[in-house]
């Protein structure tokens, strides 16, 4: 199962704009799609925003953070920081991106982890990170149940989950959802695209509505929670 979640790095594109935007700063964008959506084109800044810039989803996932911290996908470690230095508390940011790594220690983060979370051996942490669709991470529907259960193995008694992502049912009319459930298939299973300076990377990614990540919790014994919404069929959700 490992094997069909751990990302190809072959290429990092993402974290090559990442190093790019932190050593020579600029209004670059990077372009994003799926094989759902058209391009998006993002500002590579929006990645080193601070607090005040942040969307509420991530500013109230910031403020439920207790204890010792683990911040998957942690990118150019901007929440790990404000849990670093405003919230004073223990945090450790974790990516299988090289560059994001280092751009993460640039900025100051003292406690970064180049790894793949599935070769990543350290416990006993009281709140899981992954914001930013950080749940995409499990790449499809059958790689979930296995991935909260790494994750559950992480957490201290009384630990807690916190992860956004988005619901694509909006992208659907009535028919197209009742052929993606006679194929026994998710919509929100994507193909996703990232592209910077010619340079372009795809992958599987996934986006889960909460009602199917609230049953796949619940199928694991754990408890999955709505903590709030986001204003684009977004939320955030606690799981313990």
């Amino acid at each position: 199962m490992k094997d069909d979640i751990t990302r190809n790095k072959d290429k990092d594109v993402f974290g090559d704009a990442l190093w790019s935007f932190q050593k020579k700063s600029s209004n670059k964008e990077i372009i994003t799609w799926t094989n759902l959506t058209d391009e998006d084109p993002v500002k590579i800044k929006y990645f080193f925003r601070d607090y005040e810039n942040m969307p509420k989803i991530e500013k109230k996932a910031l403020k439920m953070c207790k204890g010792k911290v683990l911040d998957i996908g942690c990118g150019a470690g901007s929440h790990g920081l404000y849990i670093q230095n405003n919230m004073k508390m223990s945090v450790i940011g974790i990516d299988d991106s090289k560059r994001a790594v280092e751009v993460s220690k640039e900025r100051g983060l003292k406690k970064v982890v180049l790894k793949s979370i599935w070769d990543y051996k350290a416990e006993g942490f009281d709140t899981i990170l992954l914001l930013m669709n950080g749940m995409g991470i499990a790449k499809s529907i059958d790689n979930l149940s296995p991935f909260l259960l790494h994750l559950k193995k992480k957490l201290n008694h009384g630990g807690q989950i916190l992860v956004d992502s988005s619901d694509l049912i909006y992208l659907f009319d009535e028919e197209d959802i009742a052929l993606w459930e006679k194929d026994k298939l998710y919509y929100g299973e994507v193909d996703y695209g990232i592209s910077f300076e010619n340079n372009t990377e795809s992958f599987p990614w996934l986006y889960i509505g909460f009602e199917k990540l609230e049953k796949i919790a619940k199928k694991n014994n754990l408890k999955c929670e709505l903590i709030i919404k986001g204003d684009n069929y977004d939320y955030l959700a606690k799981i313990f």
